[in-house]
C-alpha cells in the first residue's frame, strides 16, 4: 500500500502556496479545512494510506490542532488509514535553522528576522525567536519585521540603520518570505531550508508517525487536539473541583501553580529527526540543537545543520 503525504499550511506558508517551490510534486499541499478532507478522502478511496504533516515552523500551533479537528470529521474507514504526524518544526528547530543562516552574514550587518504576521501571540513569539537567534551570536543588531504587520520590512530596516548597522540581511522565519526587492539597505539571507533539507525533515516526520502507529496504534490525532492549548492569553482559574487552585500562562512554555507545587517549561513538538525531542533530555539548552541531516547530504547542502552554540551551563531563556 502506498502512502500519500499531505502537507497542510497556514499563515507561515500563505496557506501552503509558498510550499510549491520547496516540496516535490509527490507531496500534496493544502490549506486545511475542506481541502484537507477532500484530499484525504480521495487518497483513501484510491486505497492509499495517508500521512498529514502540519507545516508549521513552530509559530502556528493552531494549525496542528485545526488539522486534528478536521480529521475527526472523517468516517471510521477513512480515519483507519490516516495518520497525523508531528509538526514539521518547532520554534526550537526554527532558532537553529536561523542561526545557521546568521553564521553566513557579515558581522557588521544587522539580522532582520522576518515572517508573515499571524495572531498577536505568534507575532510576539517571533520577537522571542529573534532574541534567541542573537543571544549567543556575533551580530550586534537583531530586529524583527512582520509582513502585513508592524514593524514592516521598511521599518525593520530603518531600526537596524538607526542602531548603527549599514544594512540588514533578511532571515526568513517562515516559508512565505519574499526577497526584499525595492527595500533600500536590505538583502535576502534565505531560503530558510534547501529543498533537500526540507524533504529530509518531512520524510523523518512521516517515518516517525508510521513507526508510532505500528508500535502503539496512535494515529496522532488525539494528542494534536491540544497543540494550541498554551497559545493565547494568560489566565487563572479559581479553585477547581478538587479544592485547589491552578494557573496557566498560555504560550509555548507554561508554569503550573499550586496544583503541582513547582514550575517548569515545556517545548512541545516533533523531535529532531534523531529519535529525541529538542527538549527530550530535560536540559533546555538542547532546544537549540542542530536539525536533522538526511542520509547522503553534505553539511553545506543541509542548511539545517548547525553546531550547538549554547553553552551547556547557560539557558537561552
Amino acid at each position: 500500500m502506498t502512502d500519500r503525504v499531505i502537507a497542510v499550511g497556514g499563515h507561515e506558508s500563505d496557506g501552503a502556496a509558498a510550499l510549491a517551490g520547496v516540496l516535490g510534486p509527490e507531496v500534496t499541499r493544502v490549506g486545511g479545512g475542506r481541502e484537507l478532507v477532500r484530499e484525504v478522502r480521495s487518497a483513501r478511496a484510491a486505497g492509499e494510506r495517508v500521512c498529514v504533516v502540519p507545516m508549521t515552523l513552530g509559530r502556528d500551533p493552531s494549525l496542528v490542532a485545526d488539522a486534528a479537528r478536521t480529521l475527526l470529521a472523517l468516517d471510521a474507514g477513512e480515519r483507519a488509514g490516516t495518520l497525523l504526524a508531528e509538526p514539521f518544526g518547532t520554534t526550537a528547530h526554527l532558532v537553529g535553522w536561523l542561526r545557521t543562516l546568521a553564521n553566513r552574514v557579515p558581522d557588521d550587518r544587522a539580522l532582520l528576522v522576518t515572517a508573515p504576521s499571524g495572531d498577536p501571540f505568534s507575532d510576539a513569539d517571533l520577537f522571542r525567536t529573534a532574541r534567541l537567534v542573537g543571544q549567543y551570536g556575533r551580530h550586534r543588531v537583531v530586529e524583527v519585521a512582520l509582513l502585513g504587520g508592524a514593524p514592516d520590512l521598511a521599518e525593520g530596516v530603518g531600526r537596524c540603520r538607526a542602531l548603527g548597522a549599514p544594512g540588514a540581511v533578511v532571515l526568513p522565519a517562515a516559508w512565505a518570505v519574499p526577497e526584499p526587492a525595492g527595500v533600500a539597505h536590505a538583502e535576502y539571507g534565505g531560503p530558510l531550508l534547501s529543498a533537500s533539507a526540507a524533504a529530509g525533515v518531512l520524510a523523518s516526520r512521516v517515518r516517525q508517525a508510521r513507526e508510532r502507529y505500528e508500535r502503539s496504534g496512535d494515529d496522532g490525532v488525539d494528542r494534536a487536539l491540544a497543540a494550541d492549548h498554551d497559545h493565547g492569553h494568560a489566565h487563572s482559574h479559581g479553585p477547581d473541583d478538587h479544592g485547589h487552585a491552578h494557573s496557566h500562562a498560555h504560550g509555548h512554555g507554561h508554569s503550573h501553580g499550586q496544583s503541582h507545587g513547582h514550575g517548569h517549561s515545556h517545548s512541545h513538538g516533533a523531535d529532531d529527526g534523531h529519535g529525541h525531542g529538542p527538549d527530550g533530555g530535560g536540559d533546555h539548552h538542547r532546544a537549540l540543537s542542530p536539525a536533522p541531516r538526511t542520509a547522503g547530504e553534505s553539511p553545506v547542502e543541509h542548511q539545517g545543520s548547525a553546531p550547538d552554540l549554547v553553552p551547556s551551563h547557560r539557558s537561552p531563556r
